[in-house]
């Protein structure tokens, strides 16, 4: 089978034919356009929502809590074995190009996550469920693609992804602590066991109390680094902007390189467009209560992604001396690059980041695939115990495994989710737009913001019990 079919699919969508950086491009764009770049014209209005953030229905999650959770699975070994990857294929000059491709991801990333909200439907709980394979049936009335989206998403994050980040906590912990895969696979399954069975709003709760700190006290070790070599901060996003054009003689020949491999290692890490988080972000029950304004939240999630975390890892790689070399490197590099820094306290540390990094990863999956059980009308107790037993079995043996087929058949899932999901965004485009222009006149008038679904002109049908008409 991998032979077959897993390995030309990945050629075609990651591979030779490069057919996701070219979608995942259009998208950004597309949205960027279409929502006349929202994510520059409204940039600090992600932030005044944090603020007054709450829940509009004690059913739901908060906005905060939603972005949290969607942070947990995007921030992951993307953000620094990914980062490394680039630098090493690409050189400096990728970082410029995860910088672009991030810019353009938030756009559709608040596409994605909009319409996660608007077609969002109660479950047997009264929670807040959703995703691309609700607003594909509701929206564009097309049961058998939301079918192939929600098969995709099993197969990726309900069971491969966990798989993959449980392997490399695993590894991780080996390599520093000599700690026996097979433990560790045995505790990263009883402890995610232990916080999954709570269901998404406990997922919710550790994400809240989890993410923030892991991401600062990430971003406070990379302030400290460029404190350290503050004088080679100018001259560092000099070489940066440069190389990303292939005008210094070191980038001079791998241009090609430098943009492929930041716009792919970019695309990974901010998972913009894949249909993951709007998951996260169908489970909010945001202030104020309009589909909008979880957009500008995930939108902010992709900024804190790529923008923020990459770029610290970025600044790490970077000040070490590290450079492009050609071939791939990981996580290894990250470590060699903090042990510069820090000598051999700066491999325990990015030990101790993969571990916790993965492990919300890891967590986040879970809630990203159980949401659909709704779908298949399986949200009951023997859904979603046999459900938790495949996942929990999963990350157990993710720990102990040799994943190279397993990673290419995530990698064809994730591929075949994003066509899906960006044919499906795109489609509906002019929802998304008078949802914000909607949102954006009832800003300006100053008077209540909730969404009233006869007030604005949507595709499809939403659930009568979450939209008030």
């Amino acid at each position: 089978m991998s032979e077959y079919i897993v390995g030309p699919m990945n050629n075609l969508l990651w591979g030779n034919g490069q057919l996701l950086i070219y979608v995942l491009l259009f998208a950004g764009v597309w949205f960027s356009v279409k929502l006349r770049f929202i994510q520059l014209r409204d940039f600090t209005h992600m932030f005044k929502l944090l603020k007054q953030d709450g829940q509009s229905d004690p059913k739901g999650i908060s906005s905060f809590q939603a972005l949290c959770t969607g942070l947990s699975a995007r921030v992951g070994t993307g953000n620094l074995a990914g980062v490394a990857m680039a630098i090493s294929l690409g050189g400096s000059g990728a970082v410029f190009w995860m910088w672009v491709i991030a810019l353009l991801g938030m756009a559709t990333g608040f596409a994605e996550s909009v319409l996660g909200q608007l077609y969002k439907v109660r479950d047997s709980h009264q929670e807040f469920r959703g995703g691309p394979a609700y607003y594909i049936r509701s929206g564009l009335n097309n049961k058998w693609l939301a079918v192939l989206f929600s098969l995709c998403l099993f197969l990726g994050y309900g069971a491969s992804f966990s798989a993959m980040q449980a392997n490399t906590i695993a590894e991780a912990l080996n390599n520093t602590f000599s700690i026996p895969t097979h433990i560790s696979g045995l505790v990263i399954a009883a402890v995610a066991g232990v916080i999954v069975l709570g269901g998404f709003k406990r997922i919710a709760r550790f994400a809240e109390l989890v993410v923030p700190w892991m991401g600062l006290a990430f971003i406070a070790t990379a302030v400290i680094i460029a404190a350290m070599h503050i004088t080679e901060i100018p001259a560092l996003i000099f070489d940066i902007v440069m190389s990303a054009f292939g005008l210094t003689e070191a980038s001079a020949g791998a241009l090609g390189a430098a943009i492929k491999s930041g716009i792919q290692r970019g695309m990974y890490s901010n998972e913009a467009g894949a249909g993951s988080v709007p998951h996260a972000a169908a489970g909010a029950a945001p202030k104020p209560n309009h589909p909008v304004a979880q957009g500008y939240i995930q939108m902010l999630g992709v900024f804190l992604d790529t923008i923020v975390l990459c770029s610290c890892t970025a600044l790490v790689v970077l000040l070490a001396g590290v450079g492009s070399t050609g071939e791939i490197a990981g996580i290894g590099v990250t470590q060699y690059a903090m042990s510069q820094h820090f000598g051999e306290y700066g491999d325990d540390f990015i030990a101790a980041a993969i571990t916790l990094f993965a492990f919300t990863s890891v967590v986040a999956n879970y809630a990203y695939a159980e949401s659909n059980l709704h779908f298949f009308r399986l949200d009951n107790k023997w859904g979603k115990g046999g459900y938790t037993l495949i996942y929990l079995c999963m990350v157990v043996w993710g720990a102990n495994a040799s994943l190279k087929e397993a990673w290419n058949l995530a990698d064809m899932s994730l591929g075949l989710m994003t066509l899906v999901n960006i044919y499906a965004i795109v489609q509906l485009t002019p929802t998304i737009v008078n949802l914000l222009r909607d949102y954006t006149a009832k800003k300006r008038a100053g008077g209540a913001m909730e969404f009233r679904c006869n007030e604005v002109k949507i595709q499809g049908q939403v659930a009568d019990n979450v939209w008030k008409n």
